[in-house]
């Protein structure tokens, strides 16, 4: 092998790695029978979203969702300022997850077992309702 097929070699290799660790940017554009339109701007890199819409009055809404391994976490916030967020943690089989509202109210939903064959889900509620549900391969 000669030196420069090694050269090409690495330079594809190294290409490849800052190819796949890039943002991509995308916009969008939606006009409806009235000639209203909506657009969409949004930035995906490294697991991450970030998303802004803007409704045809120009208020805008955004989600952004990060994620890490054994975590993702998602915000929505309205055109208000008002946001709600999800939060999910998982690993070994098990995973949390907490919805909060607008309001400050929050539900959680675990599921324990699903390496064992016996998955239990648990739902809390905001008001603190229960509710579980147990299936078995």
């Amino acid at each position: 092998m000669n030196i420069l097929s090694r050269t090409v070699t690495v330079s594809f290799v190294v290409l490849c790695t800052v190819a796949a660790s890039a943002q991509v940017s995308s916009s969008s554009t939606v006009t409806g029978p009235n000639g209203q339109t909506a657009t969409r701007s949004t930035i995906r890199g490294g697991g991450n979203v970030q998303s802004t819409t803007t409704g045809p009055n120009g208020q805008t809404a955004t989600r952004t969702v990060n994620r890490i391994p054994g975590s993702t976490n998602a915000t929505l916030t309205g055109p208000n300022g008002q946001s709600a967020t999800r939060s999910t943690t998982y690993g070994g089989g098990n995973s949390q997850t907490t919805l909060t509202v607008r309001n400050g109210g929050v539900a959680t939903r675990s599921v324990s077992g699903r390496d064992t064959g016996t998955v239990t889900a648990t739902t809390v509620g905001p008001r603190g309702a229960t509710g579980s549900t147990v299936r078995t391969r």
